[in-house]
Protein backbone atom coordinates (compact mmCIF):
# COMPACT_ATOMS: atom_id res chain seq x y z
CA UNK A 1 0.00 0.00 0.00
CA UNK A 2 3.06 2.40 0.98
CA UNK A 3 4.11 2.19 -3.29
CA UNK A 4 0.70 3.86 -4.33
CA UNK A 5 0.74 6.57 -6.22
CA UNK A 6 -0.49 10.01 -3.69
CA UNK A 7 -2.67 12.56 -5.37
CA UNK A 8 -5.19 15.42 -3.43
CA UNK A 9 -8.29 16.84 -4.30
CA UNK A 10 -7.17 20.25 -6.54
CA UNK A 11 -10.61 21.68 -7.02
CA UNK A 12 -14.34 20.86 -6.86
CA UNK A 13 -16.22 21.90 -9.87
CA UNK A 14 -19.99 23.05 -9.14
CA UNK A 15 -22.94 24.34 -11.42
CA UNK A 16 -24.30 27.26 -10.52
CA UNK A 17 -27.02 29.23 -11.96
CA UNK A 18 -25.51 32.36 -10.60
CA UNK A 19 -21.79 32.92 -11.34
CA UNK A 20 -21.10 36.01 -10.56
CA UNK A 21 -22.82 35.76 -7.09
CA UNK A 22 -20.72 32.28 -6.23
CA UNK A 23 -17.60 34.51 -7.58
CA UNK A 24 -17.96 37.39 -5.26
CA UNK A 25 -18.83 35.46 -2.14
CA UNK A 26 -16.21 32.79 -2.61
CA UNK A 27 -14.04 35.90 -2.95
CA UNK A 28 -15.34 38.31 -0.68
CA UNK A 29 -15.82 35.80 2.28
CA UNK A 30 -12.55 33.14 1.34
CA UNK A 31 -10.75 35.31 -0.88
CA UNK A 32 -10.47 33.33 -3.46
CA UNK A 33 -9.43 35.50 -6.25
CA UNK A 34 -9.59 34.08 -10.14
CA UNK A 35 -7.08 31.70 -11.15
CA UNK A 36 -8.52 31.23 -14.68
CA UNK A 37 -11.88 32.10 -16.37
CA UNK A 38 -13.15 30.41 -20.24
CA UNK A 39 -15.38 33.07 -21.57
CA UNK A 40 -14.52 36.44 -20.06
CA UNK A 41 -14.33 38.06 -16.44
CA UNK A 42 -17.80 39.68 -17.78
CA UNK A 43 -19.57 36.52 -18.82
CA UNK A 44 -17.78 33.38 -17.38
CA UNK A 45 -18.44 30.07 -18.57
CA UNK A 46 -16.40 28.12 -16.36
CA UNK A 47 -14.27 29.90 -13.54
CA UNK A 48 -11.68 28.49 -11.20
CA UNK A 49 -10.46 30.11 -7.99
CA UNK A 50 -6.87 30.00 -6.06
CA UNK A 51 -8.29 27.73 -3.30
CA UNK A 52 -9.82 24.86 -5.64
CA UNK A 53 -13.43 25.84 -6.85
CA UNK A 54 -15.00 25.83 -9.88
CA UNK A 55 -17.87 27.29 -10.98
CA UNK A 56 -19.71 26.20 -14.26
CA UNK A 57 -22.76 28.09 -15.59
CA UNK A 58 -25.74 26.78 -15.91
CA UNK A 59 -28.35 29.79 -15.57
CA UNK A 60 -31.18 27.78 -17.04
CA UNK A 61 -31.12 25.10 -14.22
CA UNK A 62 -34.65 24.45 -11.94
CA UNK A 63 -33.31 22.82 -8.90
CA UNK A 64 -30.88 23.55 -5.81
CA UNK A 65 -27.74 25.46 -6.62
CA UNK A 66 -24.40 24.15 -6.20
CA UNK A 67 -24.54 20.27 -7.57
CA UNK A 68 -21.56 18.46 -8.02
CA UNK A 69 -20.26 18.58 -11.35
CA UNK A 70 -16.86 16.96 -10.71
CA UNK A 71 -13.65 16.52 -8.69
CA UNK A 72 -10.44 17.15 -9.98
CA UNK A 73 -7.69 14.97 -8.42
CA UNK A 74 -4.13 16.16 -8.82
CA UNK A 75 -2.05 12.96 -9.11
CA UNK A 76 2.22 12.03 -8.90
CA UNK A 77 1.64 9.54 -11.55
CA UNK A 78 -1.31 10.05 -13.27
CA UNK A 79 -1.12 6.20 -15.35
CA UNK A 80 -0.34 4.75 -12.24
CA UNK A 81 -3.83 6.00 -10.87
CA UNK A 82 -5.81 5.48 -14.38
CA UNK A 83 -4.36 1.88 -14.25
CA UNK A 84 -5.29 1.16 -10.62
CA UNK A 85 -8.79 3.05 -11.12
CA UNK A 86 -9.54 0.17 -13.68
CA UNK A 87 -9.82 -2.04 -11.49
CA UNK A 88 -12.44 -0.62 -9.56
CA UNK A 89 -15.32 -0.76 -12.35
CA UNK A 90 -15.06 2.88 -13.61
CA UNK A 91 -15.93 4.07 -16.96
CA UNK A 92 -14.23 6.35 -19.23
CA UNK A 93 -15.62 9.69 -20.14
CA UNK A 94 -16.12 11.29 -23.61
CA UNK A 95 -13.96 14.12 -21.82
CA UNK A 96 -10.84 11.56 -22.41
CA UNK A 97 -9.06 8.93 -20.80
CA UNK A 98 -8.16 11.05 -17.39
CA UNK A 99 -11.94 11.59 -16.72
CA UNK A 100 -13.60 9.08 -15.25
CA UNK A 101 -17.65 8.01 -13.87
CA UNK A 102 -17.29 5.73 -11.03
CA UNK A 103 -20.17 3.42 -10.05
CA UNK A 104 -21.96 5.91 -8.53
CA UNK A 105 -21.94 8.80 -10.85
CA UNK A 106 -19.27 10.94 -9.67
CA UNK A 107 -16.89 12.29 -12.01
CA UNK A 108 -13.59 12.16 -11.20
CA UNK A 109 -11.11 14.54 -13.36
CA UNK A 110 -7.56 13.12 -12.86
CA UNK A 111 -4.42 15.67 -14.20
CA UNK A 112 -0.89 14.85 -13.78
CA UNK A 113 0.60 17.08 -11.83
CA UNK A 114 4.24 18.44 -12.03
CA UNK A 115 6.91 16.87 -10.23
CA UNK A 116 7.25 17.08 -6.46
CA UNK A 117 3.79 19.50 -6.40
CA UNK A 118 1.46 16.39 -4.83
CA UNK A 119 4.28 16.15 -2.02
CA UNK A 120 4.43 19.65 -1.62
CA UNK A 121 0.51 20.41 -0.95
CA UNK A 122 0.22 17.48 1.08
CA UNK A 123 3.02 18.44 3.17
CA UNK A 124 1.37 21.83 4.51
CA UNK A 125 -0.92 21.17 7.48
CA UNK A 126 -3.14 23.74 7.48
CA UNK A 127 -4.50 22.72 10.98
CA UNK A 128 -0.55 22.97 11.87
Amino acid sequence: MSNVPKAYVEHVAIWVRDIHWHIKFFQDVCGMTMREVQGTVEEPIQYWTLGGMQFMAKPDYEGPEGRLGHLGVMCEDLEAALAAAKAFGVTEMQQGRNWLRLPDGLAVEFIQASDGAVAQALAVNPRA
